[in-house]
């Protein structure tokens, strides 16, 4: 009996611990909803504005897809763009007006969501190289030291944890705007400096192509390309 009622103690700590914890993870969910739908009283717009209400991003004015994005790398985005270290006048001010604990909640809440639907994830296998954009982020030029796209970002761009985002399905004038960021340097270079030394063996047309194979448009061959990939 007594035995019974030392276990029945314990489950019962047990219960309460995990109950304490979701409710403080759903808190945390609805503070991050609160700040994406309706901003704060600092004067932080709501995140769905430019970020579409279920985070899907928006294509026409090129703001990224949130949703489904990793917490980690959304609240790694949101501290850089706070301390100055990634550049953008729109989410700079924005950004500085959210605590730590602000920015991880809305990245919480936005890496909950389902990505849209429609996202094509699957890579053509049956890719020629005159298809530069999808040439490049399947293949990669080895002979130049150009890794694939995929080789870090995942299949069909889905992402890798926290630290490669999801490539597939975001607008294709964002993919190319932070191309050209870490190729002028004006992005912060990321884990292990990959991105800037990637961007700077792109052209302006290959980083298009590129650009549109993921944002959906389907890579056109780069002006200047050779047949086997490489720049001529």
């Amino acid at each position: 009996m007594a035995v019974r009622r030392r276990y029945l103690t314990m489950y019962l700590a047990i219960a309460s611990t995990l109950l304490a914890m979701s409710g403080a993870y759903a808190d945390d969910l609805t503070a991050g909803q609160t700040i994406a739908m309706q901003g704060t009283a600092k004067g932080v717009a709501a995140c769905i504005s430019c970020h579409g209400a279920k985070g899907e991003g928006n294509a026409a004015a090129g703001f990224p897809r949130l949703a489904g994005v990793s917490a980690p790398y959304l609240s790694a985005q949101l501290a850089a763009f706070a301390d100055g270290t990634r550049q953008n006048p729109i989410m700079q001010p924005l950004a500085k007006l959210l605590s730590a604990s602000e920015r991880n909640d809305v990245a919480q809440y936005f890496s909950g969501l389902q990505q849209p639907s429609g996202i094509n994830t699957s890579d053509n296998e049956s890719v020629k190289p005159s298809d530069v954009g999808a040439w490049i982020a399947t293949r990669g030029r080895w002979n130049e030291g150009l890794p694939a796209c995929v080789q870090c970002h995942g299949p069909g761009g889905i992402g890798v944890g926290a630290t490669f985002p999801p490539l597939a399905g975001q607008p294709a004038s964002y993919i190319a705007s932070q191309l050209h960021n870490w190729k002028s340097g004006t992005r912060p270079p990321g884990p292990m400096a990959l991105m800037p030394a990637v961007a700077s063996k792109l052209s302006d047309t290959e980083i298009t192509a590129v650009a549109a194979y993921y944002g959906g448009g389907g890579g056109a061959p780069a002006e200047g390309t050779s047949v086997n990939g490489s720049k001529q």
